[in-house]
């Protein structure tokens, strides 16, 4: 008589060995990545703007640095663009 469809057979032993191990999954992202993303895109921003608006009278947000602090600001913002880049 033919075994029914719904029977299984008894897994060996190295078979239940192989079940249990795990192997590593993508979990996501880090919980400071996208936070600290945003963080650096707004005062990349806020530092470009602060510097167009006041390079005339008073050069903040930096005096000394002069046109230096655009590329403070756009460091800021390249490096919001790089940890954009690990985001899943």
């Amino acid at each position: 008589m033919p075994e029914s469809r719904t029977r299984k057979k008894k897994a060996s032993a190295a078979t239940e060995v192989e079940e249990t191990v795990k192997t590593p999954q993508n979990i996501g992202n880090p919980a400071w990545l996208v936070p600290t993303m945003v963080t650096l895109l707004i005062v990349g921003a806020l530092w470009l703007i602060v510097y167009y608006l006041t390079s005339s009278k008073w050069g903040l947000p930096i005096p000394g640095l002069n046109n230096w602090n655009l590329l403070i600001g756009f460091g800021f913002m390249l490096s919001a663009l790089i940890l954009a880049t690990r985001w899943k």
